[in-house]
C-alpha cells in the first residue's frame, strides 16, 4: 500500500517532537515510540518502520534514507552529520526552522495567488452563467422587433449560442486538456523543464518566482554549510533537494565547476552567465563570501535580503491586485451588459 505524502508542516512538527524529547532525556527510540503513540495514522507505519531499522542498528538518516520522497535530502544529510557529532537534538531544532522558513515561503506564496485565482475564476463563472442563461434571453426580446443590431451585439450573441449548444464538449475537453496535462507534467522531464525555465520571464510574477528559488537555494546551502560539510558535498546536496529544475541543473554544473578548480565567483558565472537564477548582487556577493572564508554568513545575509524583498513585493501585490481586478472584472460585466442594452436604447427610439 502507498504511503501518503507528508506535508513539510508534519515533517516539522516531527523534527520539532523529536527534539523537544531528546532535550528532554529520552532515547532516540523511547522517542519515537512516544511519538508514534499519539501521530497521525499516515505516519505510524513509516515510525514502525524505523524503529524497526533502528533496534536492527541502523542510523536513524539511514532509515530515513529509505523514505527520500517523503523526507527533504537535506534533512536527511543534517541527521546523518550530527550522528557523527553527537549533536543530533541540535540539528533537529535547525531543520525544524528550516522547513518552518520553507513552510512560511510557501503559505505566503498561496496567499498572494490565492485572491487573484478565486477572483478570476467567479468572474469566469459569472460571465459563463451570463452567456449561458442571461444573453439567449435578450435574443428573444431582439427577435420580436425585427431591429437590426450592433455588431458587436450580433458577435456577442453568435458566442452565447454557441456556448449554450455546446456547453457539454467544451466543459469535457477543458476536463480532458487538464488530465492531459497533469498526466504528460509528471511523464515528460522536458516539460517540467520547459516550464521551470520559462516561468522566471512571466511579468511580475515570474520576479517572485525567481526570488523564492533562490531565496531557498541560499537558504538550504548556508544550513548544509553551518553543519560542518564543504562547499562541494553542499552544493550537491543542494542539487539533490531542489524542486526547481533550473535550480537543479545550476547547482549540478556548478558542483562540477567548483570540482575544475574554478572559484565560487568565476563558476557562478560560467554556470549563470545570463543571470536566469542569479542576479549581479548575489553572484558578487557569494564570489566575496568564498574568497573571504565567509560564505555561510553571505549565504545568510543574502538570503534575509531577499526574503524582505519577496516579502515587500508579496504586500505590493497584495494591495494592488484587489482594486485592479476589481476594475477589470466591473470593465468585463458592464461591457457586456452595455452590449446588450445599446440594442435596447435603439429600439425605444424605433417605437
Amino acid at each position: 500500500m502507498m504511503l501518503a505524502s507528508f506535508s513539510i508542516r508534519d515533517q516539522m512538527f516531527f523534527m520539532r517532537q523529536l527534539a523537544s524529547l531528546l532535550t528532554a532525556g529520552l532515547s532516540l527510540l523511547e522517542a519515537l515510540h512516544l511519538i508514534m503513540k499519539c501521530c497521525p495514522k499516515n505516519w505510524r507505519s513509516v515510525l514502525r518502520s524505523i524503529i524497526v531499522d533502528l533496534n536492527h542498528g541502523e542510523s536513524l538518516s539511514g532509515s530515513l534514507s529509505k523514505y527520500r520522497d517523503r523526507f527533504s535530502p537535506i534533512c536527511i544529510s543534517l541527521i546523518a552529520i550530527s550522528e557523527k557529532t553527537g549533536l543530533l537534538a541540535q540539528s533537529l531544532i535547525l531543520i525544524s526552522k528550516q522547513l518552518e522558513a520553507q513552510e512560511s515561503l510557501g503559505r505566503q506564496m498561496k496567499q498572494a495567488l490565492t485572491y487573484p485565482c478565486i477572483t478570476l475564476g467567479s468572474a469566469f463563472l459569472i460571465i459563463l452563467a451570463m452567456m449561458i442563461w442571461v444573453i439567449p434571453s435578450f435574443e428573444d426580446i431582439f427577435l420580436n422587433f425585427k431591429a437590426e443590431l450592433p455588431m458587436s451585439t450580433q458577435l456577442l450573441i453568435s458566442i452565447a449560442r454557441f456556448l449554450e449548444t455546446n456547453i457539454e464538449f467544451i466543459l469535457l475537453f477543458g476536463v480532458t486538456l487538464v488530465v492531459v496535462f497533469a498526466f504528460v507534467w509528471t511523464k515528460s522531464l522536458y516539460i517540467q523543464k520547459w516550464c521551470d525555465y520559462h516561468l522566471f520571464a512571466l511579468p511580475f510574477f515570474g520576479k517572485l518566482l525567481r526570488l523564492s528559488a533562490q531565496m531557498t537555494w541560499c537558504r538550504n546551502l548556508a544550513y548544509l554549510l553551518d553543519s560542518g560539510l564543504g562547499a562541494l558535498d553542499a552544493i550537491r546536496i543542494t542539487a539533490q533537494s531542489s524542486n526547481h529544475w533550473l535550480s537543479h541543473d545550476l547547482s549540478a554544473n556548478l558542483f562540477k565547476q567548483l570540482s575544475q578548480g574554478w572559484d565560487l565567483g568565476e563558476a557562478l558565472d560560467r554556470c549563470d552567465p545570463r543571470g536566469q537564477f542569479f542576479d549581479p548582487e548575489t553572484k558578487h556577493l557569494l564570489g566575496i563570501g568564498a574568497k573571504t572564508g565567509t560564505l555561510a554568513e553571505m549565504l545568510h545575509s543574502r538570503h534575509q535580503t531577499l526574503e524582505c524583498d519577496l516579502s515587500h513585493r508579496l504586500g505590493i501585490l497584495n494591495q494592488s491586485l484587489e482594486p485592479i481586478l476589481i476594475l477589470a472584472l466591473g470593465l468585463m460585466i458592464g461591457g457586456l451588459l452595455m452590449t446588450l442594452y445599446l440594442p435596447i436604447f435603439s429600439l425605444g427610439k424605433i417605437i
